[in-house]
């Protein structure tokens, strides 16, 4: 007979003999024994177990007790270990400055077989590539919710045979998908706002994937998203969900290109011949389910072709909820987060516009000169992508007889412009005619200068 044990918290155990076959349960911080070599002994042991009754030590609360565990009779006193916890906090302060492969190296390196890459099938198969270059064994999951493209399950298999790998797919709970289309529609998320699909699609398929890891490798970048993903470390202690050992803190979270520029991606991609999904050469630069996905247009931020007719604060799916911060009435608390934040739009031609402005402009029936307006943010990368396209139409328009102004329109003024200014999203642009008090509400979300232009030239 021989015993077979590792030095992790389970220890496993192997008996053999001729005439029958024992299996070891998991025993959590066994001390070190010297194995039997007689199943006599072995016998003996089990025999003195069952009149004694004896427990074995930090055993798995869930075993099943009719399983007897024959190392518990010989396991020396217990000696508690406490590892000492890592602090990833100081980890992402020293990888701060570190190369993608350099973060997906150590990521590797620090959990094995325990740590898995999010691949959704759209730019983030650079982390792939990543892993690949490091030489180390890597795995790959991906959530089907049911609705992608086609171009994305193109992907995957382009993706799996350029690699050799197998994508561990995730799916959601069938029952939860029919009774949420059989009660609401199969297009609910364009009236009562994406969560609820994205919950049952996407988030609870992910919390069961990282109930069996200790930590996952995403492809956010801080470049992605405004007010969502401008502060993610490279490495952090996952504040949503939770890994293999549960409770908070038990999963760890890898960002290994959250200061790597979305230009920068691409000149990698495409340096390394990696295959990519087919919609990024139609105009989709963020990808995601196919009826909240669509191509972006001229002057727009990446994420503005995800959940389009939402606030771009919301774009979050919730599979990275913990970057979405708490805010008070009417973005309140943005206001006193963001109150650093540089201004845009900065320029001699055009005027910054406050609340009073904006109402006498409200007011007048017969103005002197009509008005293009746009309602904005400053932390709204939605806004900052706009900002060339916006001050070169003021420079166009100078001397022409139209005014250009900007309004900001967050924080405490958010709730005035929405409802006095038909404000939706960041940014909306408005133009005041000469001769008529209500504005008129720019329809298309092509940012562009001849756009813009051709819309002022409409209606002045």
């Amino acid at each position: 007979m021989a015993l077979a044990f590792t030095s992790s918290s389970a220890i496993h155990g192997s008996l053999s003999s001729s005439s029958s076959s024992y299996e070891q349960p998991k025993v959590s911080q066994l001390g070190t024994f010297q194995p039997l070599d007689r199943p006599q002994l072995l016998s003996t042991a089990l025999n003195s177990w069952r009149r004694c009754a004896v427990k074995p030590l930090n055993a798995d609360p869930t075993r099943n007790d009719s399983i007897v565990p024959s190392a518990a009779t010989i396991v020396a006193p217990e000696v508690e270990e406490k590892a000492e916890e890592e602090d990833f906090e100081k980890l992402a302060k020293e990888l701060q400055n570190a190369s993608p492969l350099e973060i997906m190296d150590k990521a590797l390196e620090k959990f094995g077989d325990d740590i898995a890459i999010a691949f959704s099938g759209a730019e983030d198969v650079a982390l792939i590539e990543y892993a690949h270059l490091t030489g180390r064994p890597f795995r790959v999951f991906s959530l089907d919710t049911g609705r992608l493209n086609p171009e994305t399950y193109q992907c995957f298999d382009a993706v799996e045979k350029h690699y050799g790998i197998r994508i561990e797919y995730m799916f959601p709970d069938s029952v939860e998908v029919q009774a949420l289309v059989r009660t609401k529609g199969l297009f609910s998320f364009y009236e009562d706002g994406h969560q609820e699909c994205c919950r049952v699609r996407k988030v609870r398929p992910l919390r069961r994937a990282l109930k069996g890891l200790r930590a996952w490798i995403t492809g956010q970048r801080k470049d992605q998203s405004p007010g969502t993903r401008s502060e993610i470390p490279v490495v952090q202690v996952d504040p949503s969900f939770e890994g293999l050992d549960g409770g908070a803190g038990s999963l760890v979270k890898w960002n290994p290109v959250a200061n790597v520029d979305g230009k920068d991606i691409w000149n990698f991609l495409r340096a390394m011949n990696v295959p990519v999904n087919s919609l990024h050469s139609q105009g989709y630069v963020s990808i995601g389910c196919e009826p909240c996905t669509r191509p972006v247009l001229p002057g727009q931020h990446e994420r503005e072709g995800r959940w389009w007719w939402e606030d771009a604060k919301a774009k979050e799916c919730g599979l990275h909820k913990g970057n979405i911060k708490d805010e008070s009435v009417n973005g309140a608390a943005q206001t006193n987060a963001t109150s650093t934040v540089a201004d845009i739009f900065d320029t001699k031609d055009i005027v910054t516009l406050s609340k009073p402005g904006v109402e006498n402009l409200l007011k007048l029936k017969d103005r002197r000169e009509p008005w293009l307006v746009v309602l904005y943010a400053p932390w709204c990368q939605f806004c900052q992508a706009m900002e060339g396209s916006y001050v070169e139409l003021a420079d166009k328009l100078a001397g022409s007889g139209v005014k250009v102004g900007k309004f900001r329109a967050d924080g405490e003024q958010k709730a005035f412009a929405q409802q006095e200014l038909q404000l939706g999203c960041f940014p909306t642009i408005l133009f005041f005619p000469k001769h008529s008090s209500k504005p008129i509400k720019y329809p298309s979300e092509k940012r562009d200068v001849d756009s813009l232009l051709a819309f002022v030239n409409a209606l002045r």
